[in-house]
């Protein structure tokens, strides 16, 4: 945190309520991902079933499976005394799909900055013009100087 104050235009942080930042924050924890491994091997399996296999209470792993089915991950349903968890996977293939279109644009730029950096090496003035007429998405930032 800093001293600073804030701007009022700027939005206080609120908590992740984009589906892939749901997703993201929960996969981060590695029990979690360990819990989503487990139920995609035994396909679907109780907490207790669960707590068996990792290092933590059965309580904890309830509050881990809470947060992997607030996050669309995982789907629990009662059958008697106990609740049976299975994976979801339709929030995951969102993520792997906002990742791949992720990784396209990176790839779009570097092979932008690569064709930039060849049209360089063969003319140092075409590759100045180039850069020069690239909109302001594709320009790379000038260092500044003075900090």
């Amino acid at each position: 945190m800093t001293d600073e104050p804030r701007d009022a235009a700027e939005p206080a942080v609120e908590p992740a309520t984009e589906p892939v930042d749901t997703v993201l924050a929960a996969l981060a924890d590695p029990t979690r991902r360990r819990l989503l491994d487990l139920l995609a091997a035994q396909g679907e399996a109780s907490a207790t079933t669960l707590a068996q296999h990792l290092p933590v209470s059965r309580q904890a792993v309830v509050k881990h499976l809470t947060v992997l089915e607030a996050a669309g991950l995982v789907t629990g349903a009662r059958i008697g005394r106990e609740v049976r968890y299975a994976v979801r996977s339709a929030a995951l293939d969102a993520t792997a799909r906002w990742m791949a279109s992720l990784a396209a644009d990176w790839d779009r730029r570097l092979a932008r900055i690569k064709d930039l950096a060849e049209a360089a090496e063969r003319d140092p003035r075409s590759a100045r013009t180039s850069r020069d007429d690239a909109s302001p998405q594709e320009r790379p930032e000038r260092p500044r100087s003075g900090a």
